[in-house]
């Protein structure tokens, strides 16, 4: 009776367990101790650490550059664009690493490791008196923390997420609020960083500026670790890596092309696999399906199951591609936006001028403010208009932020005319040095505009890409939500080099001179209006002929 007893203690009861979930121990996972909000906020704690850490060095990084580095004003504009990109790329690795090998938990552990030797490395480079060896040692750790990053990014998002079972109703509603919360938190912490680090890399040192930002990452490796007994741990057995099922597709793919492949779209049809017109996007993989002789033998032939996972990653690709667009204008906030408060008036009292890298604390209060505000009163009342869970679906919500980011780019440019028109009427067009007589709170609603663009968007982008993969391939879908911006930032370094190349010489000055007095930043702004404008359109053309994933939700 004794050993019953313990027996129905260490196992837990059916309806009590969450599929495909361990605990910390391998064992089956109970859904009344482990997972939802306090497993959450583990994880939370460690990306509001995280991107302390993150902005308290990308916020500022301009600043440094042009500063102690002594590098032009386009030359480090690119510079941060380059370093940004790779930071958004390199999450892909991470992702395959954590689900192919790794797993998620080892994954985050590792790259926080990495993360914060790159973080004690870049605040020894801001202490070297060579300069030539602290520029080395420099460009050498913030890459390291770019590599620590990417391993970081993707899975603890995607872990995160997988506190929360979605075959529970509650559960799932629970889910869908944990991807603005989370944005929230992260926000939160972006907020503290704004307004403290750069006050301390401006005012104090840069040394006490990078130092920080390491002793917090610290702190939320080890408050991660706390929560190590409480997480659900995603288990896949002995199935094959996804990334193998999918690589098997696009080759029996290739080595079926010449096969007809009509009688395996209607039988997909027949089995309600996918409607007709999905079929016929996919005539390409569909030969995957078929041996090469055109049979089905066995051996020789994937899986509809597996043909029906890479067609959902391709689908994603126009949606990738369209998003580009809004990721280019998002990482001018972190340079050009930054440069032009930087000649602004800053003062708040006398003797006191906010910190110009402190103006992108107002994207994050914006978040703060209007997260709950969606979240608690929007969302509820969306949802008994349209009996949609989140209220609007998925891609409504991005194409909502792709507006608001084109109208922030408009705002920018007619602040910046106002500006330059300022410095010429007070003489100061060939004075670069002296304070152009223009608040900086003008800034603002460009700023605000560029916060209200993220809560839909950026918010949306994530929620889509993880729901829209495979569920073994959520950190990859999550890194492939990084990658938009990453790419972004590579194709706003590259237009910029093109751009200053192109309006340089001569004895001109470039839209980007050093001189902002000079420069034109306004075209600029205009220029990335209007591309914003055709992004959005491509991404409406995109939306029309999505399906979403079957079990899905909008």
């Amino acid at each position: 009776m004794a050993d019953t007893n313990l027996l129905a203690a260490q196992t837990p009861l059916l309806h009590d367990t969450v599929d495909a979930c361990v605990d910390y121990k391998g064992r089956p996972v109970r859904r009344s101790n482990s997972g939802g909000w306090r497993s959450a906020s583990f994880i939370i704690a460690v990306e509001i650490a995280e991107r302390f850490a993150y902005y308290g060095i990308s916020s500022n990084l301009i600043t440094y550059l042009t500063g102690p580095l002594g590098e032009s004003t386009a030359a480090a504009a690119a510079q941060v664009n380059a370093w940004s990109g790779a930071a958004a790329l390199l999450p892909l690795l991470g992702a395959f690493i954590a689900d192919s090998f790794l797993g998620r938990f080892r994954t985050i552990i590792l790259a926080s490791l990495l993360y914060v030797l790159g973080l004690g490395l870049l605040t020894l480079s801001a202490a070297l008196p060579s300069l030539r060896f602290q520029v080395i040692l420099f460009f050498f750790s913030l890459y390291l923390v770019a590599v620590g990053q990417g391993g970081h990014k993707p899975c603890v998002q995607a872990f995160g997420a997988d506190q929360f079972d979605r075959q529970d109703p509650e559960e799932c509603k629970a889910q869908s609020s944990f991807f603005n919360w989370w944005y929230f938190g992260i926000c939160a912490g972006t907020f503290i960083t704004l307004w403290i680090l750069t006050y301390i890399q401006d005012n104090l040192s840069w040394v006490l500026g990078f130092g920080i930002p390491t002793i917090v990452m610290v702190a939320g490796l080890v408050v991660f670790l706390l929560g190590t007994t409480t997480y659900r741990y995603s288990t896949r057995g002995d199935e094959e890596s996804p990334f193998v099922r999918i690589r098997r597709v696009f080759i029996l793919a290739v080595k079926n092309r010449k096969t007809a492949s009509s009688a395996i779209a209607a039988e997909e049809e027949a089995r309600g696999m996918l409607p007709t017109r999905c079929s016929k996007q996919f005539k390409f993989l569909n030969k995957a399906l078929l041996a090469p002789d055109g049979s089905k033998e066995q051996g020789k032939v994937c899986s509809i199951g597996e043909v029906e996972e890479a067609k959902t990653v391709i689908r994603l690709a126009p949606i990738w591609a369209s998003s580009l667009f809004y990721a280019i204008v998002y990482a001018q906030t972190t340079t050009f936006f930054t440069k032009q408060g930087a000649t602004m008036d800053r003062s708040i009292t006398t003797g006191f001028q906010i910190p110009a890298a402190s103006l992108l604390s107002f994207i994050s209060l914006t978040i703060m403010i209007f997260i709950p505000i969606y979240d608690r009163i929007f969302v509820p009342l969306a949802r008994a208009l349209t009996g949609i869970p989140g209220g609007i679906t998925m891609l409504q919500r991005i194409g909502t932020g792709m507006l608001l980011s084109a109208l922030s780019m408009l705002t920018a440019a007619l602040v910046e005319m106002m500006r330059l028109r300022t410095a010429q009427e007070c003489g100061l067009v060939d004075k670069p040095n002296v304070t152009v007589p223009m608040s900086v709170w003008w800034l603002v609603p460009q700023y605000i505009l560029s916060g209200l663009s993220d809560v839909f968007a950026m918010v949306g982008l994530q929620e889509f890409f993880y729901h829209q993969v495979p569920k073994e391939l959520r950190s990859v879908g999550l890194a492939l939500y990084l990658s938009i911006f990453g790419v972004g930032s590579f194709l706003s370094s590259f237009l910029i080099s093109a751009i200053e190349k192109m309006t340089a010489g001569d004895g001109r000055d470039s839209w980007f001179a050093n001189n902002l007095n000079r420069a034109h930043l306004d075209y600029f702004y205009w220029l990335l209006a209007v591309l914003s404008a055709i992004g959005l359109a491509l991404f409406l053309c995109s939306t029309k002929s999505y399906i979403y994933a079957r079990g899905a939700t909008l």
